[in-house]
């Protein structure tokens, strides 16, 4: 598990992001838009999780990366409360099992832009950028260990530095 060649930034996409999950997006014109494909739960007793997530922003330069998390049975969707940037860094499973790192990508998601991590999708903890920022959380737990999981990887840096 390592980030081999350089891991830059790259701006969030549904194309780019299809394969880890969906980019949840409010619409552009009166109306309503489903985000529907990447939402679900491998568990028959789970029950759907809302919660509030508050983050301080990051200064800005350098992200240490040192942690990945997956909920192996859940999706888990994070929508934005208000106007704000964050670090969306995702990593496949590897066959040997934990997070690919060598696979890994990493995105700049918008002002308003959202993420629903299909199941089984490990990711980096929340970071946000520029603002506090406040976030809806929406997954599935049942209670047990299986609800989250986190796992330490070769600490990298991930520069944050923008245009």
């Amino acid at each position: 598990m390592s980030v081999t060649g350089s891991l830059t930034l790259k701006r969030l996409t549904s194309e780019a992001f299809a394969p880890y999950g969906e980019v949840l997006e409010p619409p552009n014109q009166p109306g309503r838009v489903y985000f529907e494909r990447a939402l679900g739960s491998a568990r028959a007793g789970a029950w759907p999780s809302l919660a509030f997530s508050w983050r301080e922003p990051h200064p800005g330069g350098l992200l240490r990366v040192s942690t990945m998390e997956r909920h192996e049975f859940s999706s888990q969707s994070f929508i934005p409360l208000g106007p704000s940037r964050s670090v969306v860094l995702v990593a496949p499973h590897a066959a040997t099992g934990g997070p690919d790192m060598d696979r890994a990508e990493a995105f700049l998601a918008g002002r308003g832009q959202g993420v629903t991590y299909a199941a089984n999708v490990w990711h980096h903890p929340l970071t946000v950028l520029e603002v506090p920022a406040r976030f809806a959380v929406v997954m599935w737990r049942d209670g047990t260990v299986g609800d989250e999981e986190f796992v330490p990887v070769p600490p990298f840096d991930l520069d944050l530095d923008l245009p």
